[in-house]
């Protein structure tokens, strides 16, 4: 059983060895593994907690890749169906030197995009304390939308506590439209929100933290939005009033940018699962994702509890209980 749980879909990575070189002229790839909620549940792993993931891969060697390495990780398979008749979604990722890579999906028609909602009634949340919620699987297709709901309607329904990153991929929905409706609603449904600064433009016309988090608070559960602000950390506001922000932490290069949204959830969620305070959890949020931007892979930058105090010790901050 898992106190953790998520759902998505894996994506096999063709990640570019050619540094800074466009990903048509790129020659030489080696394969990783990817997807944005993945990579939440790894690093919830990596810091002790157990964890489970829900997707569907194809009967495909990309599919028995996926498989291996979740399980090598330690992150729980038991909820991952096999689809004959589809494909294990894939991508291409550019090697850069600093910033954001390009990428290049084959995820349409993926065996991901056919996962029904059938099989949320056979998991098990009974140990379940935390479950985190994505913008991205609504998004691959109709099928994946509804399975999706059912899930956060089980969740619910069993009192788990549920944190939502709108995660936004605009290629993956059919309009603009549908993607600012459905995340937005989806939201709602959430005890914590977690949108950036970039999504909350996109998402209800303003980058202002603040703003931004008065816009989340009106949904119909939501407790508390945690807004990622880059650099400079997060800013956090709750339902009953208090807000502040937490300090990010200075890093001396920016290596890759892949994995850090992720990362701070990861650090949020382990933080309340050790019944840290909520300004403890958006620190942790804030080192883990600091240590991601300096590494190349989507989760290479994850620690374990001993790299954690590390990094706190070198940093000379703590965490409250």
């Amino acid at each position: 059983m898992s106190e953790f749980i998520t759902i998505g879909e894996p994506l096999v990575t063709f990640a570019s060895k050619d540094a800074d070189v466009s990903l048509a002229d790129a020659i030489n790839f080696h394969k990783i593994m990817g997807g944005a909620e993945l990579n939440v549940a790894i690093g919830v792993t990596r810091l002790g907690h157990s964890s489970a993931y829900i997707s569907q891969v194809g009967v495909d060697p990309f599919g028995q890749f996926v498989e291996k390495t979740i399980a090598s990780h330690n992150v729980g398979t038991t909820y991952i169906s096999k689809d004959a008749n589809h494909f294990t979604g894939h991508q291409l990722k550019q090697l850069v030197t600093q910033g954001d890579p390009d990428t290049f999906n084959y995820r349409k028609d993926s065996a991901a995009c056919y996962l029904t909602e059938d099989v949320i009634e056979k998991i098990d949340l009974s140990d379940v304390k935390i479950a985190h919620m994505s913008g991205i699987f609504p998004a691959i297709s109709d099928i994946s939308e509804q399975t999706f709901r059912k899930l956060f309607e089980r969740l619910i329904d069993n009192g788990v506590l549920t944190t939502f990153d709108p995660n936004l991929r605009p290629t993956l929905w059919s309009s603009q439209e549908k993607m600012i409706k459905t995340v937005n609603e989806l939201a709602g449904k959430a005890d914590i929100v977690l949108p950036g600064v970039g999504e909350g433009k996109t998402l209800m016309g303003s980058d202002d933290p603040e703003e931004i988090a008065d816009f989340y608070l009106q949904g119909e559960r939501t407790k508390v939005v945690i807004v990622k602000i880059g650099p400079a950390g997060a800013y956090v506001k709750t339902s009953d009033g208090q807000s502040y922000t937490v300090d990010g932490f200075k890093v001396d290069k920016v290596v890759d940018t892949v994995g850090a949204g992720d990362g701070f959830a990861l650090g949020v969620i382990t933080a309340l699962l050790e019944k840290k305070s909520l300004k403890s959890a958006v620190l942790r949020g804030n080192a883990v994702g600091a240590l991601q931007v300096q590494t190349l892979g989507d989760n290479d930058g994850y620690p374990t509890p001993t790299e954690l105090k590390e990094f706190y010790i070198k940093e000379g901050v703590s965490e409250e209980e």
